[in-house]
């Protein structure tokens, strides 16, 4: 199994080579270079197996020949150990004909654990076997700090930075990266937005000389092993919902757009969707996409739901490649475009075939409230407020009469995540943090660093050299 670049530039590599790399070096992001699948007797077969399990079946399809079989079982395994729930991903239904995918069980109580627990393992077994060390930097906008300084927590052969914009996550995002006392993590605090956050990291990869001199790495969800693992639980519930002899739906709380389009390769290795909904907070750049013809960049807005509140949505440049026919050129030349303009005029046969399968709606503040009160109130289920923004938009499609099938809303984050939203829906207080009861007791680690990159890369080059 080789990797292309969306942009059409850089050599095709192997597998385990796009996971320690994440950007390509033409400034594209890695793809397979064609789609692995299963037949329909074999998505049968997922029914009743253990997560870990299936997991490891996606996965092999992804990984080829380059690991073993055996170490990618074990791999999966030790990962989803981790999880309170014996599910891993349990489906709970919420109404008739829908129902929460509930992604918050693994160790930071969001649903960016599945991926990042496999990712630190996978990273450990890659960089023994090539006696190498790295220097991940993460870009956070709350969810995927947390979950990636606990994946890669005293490991000896990474060194973790994760930037966050400062004031613009929860106080329990923060702390799960900033009460980690490991000497190889580093939390730095960008006076700026997770957009700003973002495209720090992009040029530290577009610096060729600082990549090499950190030996840098990525684990946002541009990575593309974030990605094919975040796949395996579109299978689990379709599988669980009757796939593949009936279709299954899907809404999905989205800002960077990476669990949205593990739908979509999902649906590329033959899972039956029928449709996946990109639901977005007032930061709607990817509805607006979808509905509209036109990707364009506004200003961040913060809302209840901060790991949304983005405006670049970095994965949905794999999807503008899919549909103009994985054509690198024209994906490259509309992606530097969009750098400098910030505007994307998508070619209305690109926009048909994403219209194919992908939906977009975007969900106010007032109505996210509405949905996680009356939620609770109806059902007895306490949502946090991007699982609200989910369920917003899959009521709205049920009472429009446009689903045709199950419909699962991923539930991305435990509420407890988010308790000054909660307490100011529902009027009550959202669960301590499971694991975490002296969480808030625990000492912060953490330095303020302005939005500039040049500062950021010398506090990443000083981290990345200290012994």
């Amino acid at each position: 199994m080789k990797y292309i670049s969306t942009r059409g530039e850089a050599p095709a590599i192997g597998f385990l080579d796009a996971v320690l790399s994440g950007l390509a070096p033409d400034g594209g992001l890695y793809v397979p270079e064609s789609w692995p699948s299963f037949t329909a007797d074999e998505i049968a077969a997922f029914a009743g197996k253990p997560y870990h399990e299936v997991a490891t079946e996606v996965l092999a399809r992804f990984a080829g020949d380059e690991i073993a079989r055996e170490d990618l079982a074990a791999i999966c395994q030790e990962a989803y150990a981790s999880f309170a729930h014996p599910a891993t991903t349990p489906l709970k239904q919420l109404a008739p004909g829908l129902f929460l995918l509930e992604l918050f069980h693994g160790p930071t109580l969001a649903f960016k654990d599945v991926a990042m627990q496999l990712l630190g393992r996978l990273y450990d077994h890659i960089l023994s076997t090539r006696s190498r060390s790295l220097t991940i930097v993460c870009a956070t906008s709350g969810d995927t700090g947390g979950a990636a300084v606990e994946a890669f927590r005293g490991r000896s052969n990474v060194k973790i930075v994760a930037m966050f914009p400062d004031g613009r996550i929860s106080e329990v995002q923060r702390r799960f990266m900033t009460t980690v006392e490991d000497d190889n993590v580093q939390c730095l605090s960008v006076g700026g937005t997770f957009d700003d956050c973002q495209a720090i990291l992009k040029g530290m990869f577009a610096d060729g000389q600082f990549a090499n001199a950190v030996d840098l790495s990525a684990v946002n969800s541009i990575n593309w092993a974030r990605v094919a693992a975040q796949s395996v639980y579109y299978f689990t519930a379709a599988v669980a919902l009757g796939a593949p002899l009936r279709e299954v739906a899907f809404a999905i709380p989205t800002g960077n757009f990476g669990d949205a389009y593990a739908g979509y390769v999902a649906s590329k290795m033959g899972l039956p969707i029928r449709s996946l909904t990109a639901a977005t907070n007032a930061n709607d750049i990817v509805a607006r996409a979808i509905e509209e013809g036109r990707y364009v960049r506004g200003q961040v807005a913060a809302t209840s739901s901060p790991a949304m509140d983005i405006q670049v949505s970095s994965n949905f440049e794999r999807l503008y490649f899919e549909a103009v026919g994985r054509d690198g050129v024209e994906t490259g030349r509309a992606f530097r475009a969009f750098a400098e303009s910030g505007v994307l005029d998508i070619p209305p046969s690109a926009l048909a075939a994403m219209r194919e399968i992908f939906r977009g709606r975007a969900v106010s503040e007032a109505e996210t409230a509405r949905t996680m009160v009356a939620t609770l109130n109806e059902t007895g289920e306490m949502i946090d407020p991007h699982t609200a923004v989910g369920v917003t938009a899959a009521q709205a499609m049920l009472a429009a009469g446009d689903v045709g099938a199950p419909l699962v809303v991923l539930s991305t984050a435990h509420p407890a995540k988010f308790p000054e939203a909660v307490l100011a829906a529902c009027g009550v207080d959202a669960p301590a943090p499971r694991g975490a009861g002296d969480l808030f007791q625990r000492p912060e680690r953490f330095d303020n660093v302005s939005a500039d990159a040049e500062a950021v890369k010398a506090r990443v080059r000083a981290f990345a050299r200290a012994e």
